[in-house]
């Protein structure tokens, strides 16, 4: 007995996109990114920062050092971290993981880099280590509280969930050129010319507020790439509507259909 399939089921085994696209609704890419541009601007508080003398008293401090307990706008500050992460996180989900090319590997990365964003906020430094040669010193005899150490390590998996997220999206589209692939390319590049300065900052605890932003910005353009990217569907569907494609599809399909 031949395989009877549903018309549903037959289009999908013809194109599986197809059965993607009904479950995306058409507002929810708009509504992402405009969700998601709001959580970029909260994300990148320390561009403001930066040209404040009253907050930014050092070339050499870290970001995370305005944050330490007892700082002026200590406080404001984490909750924007923590905010930043919460909405990223929902314009991501919002957006879903389907792309030009199906599903995108990157995807749940991205999802763990602004959970990874949203517990730094949550928990900040006990005192700033890139001012304080006693609270480095300190914090290498895990001497300071908990929430400190939290704020490290989710510092830490926050690059890594970012840069392997840029990693696999620069897989994913280096195979077809397009804006999201150059988009993905050039922050790749940066990063790898970044890293270098970045491992010379945290060792010698010197300009670490000229080098860290360059990461915040490659990944605020990563995590808006991701949201902005179209989805193939659509273009799948244009072609179904035409006199042509009907024709050729319905001739599959019915072939399909009847097991020939």
């Amino acid at each position: 007995m031949s395989d009877q399939r549903s018309f549903p089921r037959t289009i999908e085994a013809i194109h599986p996109e197809v059965g993607g696209e009904r479950a995306v609704a058409p507002w929810r890419r708009p509504v992402a990114v405009a969700v998601g541009v709001v959580g970029i601007a909260l994300y990148n508080w320390w561009i403001p920062v930066a040209f404040d003398r009253h907050l930014m008293t050092s070339p050499n401090e870290l970001f995370s050092d305005l944050e330490a307990t007892g700082r002026p706008d200590a406080t404001l500050l984490q909750h924007l971290d923590l905010a930043a992460g919460i909405v990223l996180l929902a314009a991501l989900l919002l957006r879903g993981s389907v792309g030009r090319t199906g599903r995108r590997a990157e995807w749940p990365w991205l999802l763990a880099f602004t959970v990874a964003g949203a517990v730094g906020g949550q928990f900040s430094y006990a005192c700033p280590e890139g001012l304080s040669a006693s609270c480095r010193a300190a914090e290498w005899r895990l001497a300071l509280p908990h929430h400190h150490y939290v704020h490290v390590a989710a510092g830490i998996a926050e690059f890594v969930f970012g840069t392997v997220a840029v990693y696999l999206a620069w897989q994913r589209t280096r195979s077809q050129e397009s804006p999201v692939t150059r988009a993905v390319r050039w922050t790749g590049r940066t990063m790898v010319i970044a890293y270098p300065l970045l491992g010379v900052a945290y060792l010698t605890d010197r300009f670490g507020a000229f080098v860290e932003p360059i990461f915040f910005t490659c990944f605020s353009v990563m995590v808006l790439t991701e949201l902005v990217e179209t989805v193939r569907t659509t273009h799948v569907s244009r072609r179904l509507t035409t006199p042509a494609g009907l024709v050729r599809q319905s001739r599959t399909m019915l072939q399909r259909v009847s097991g020939g």
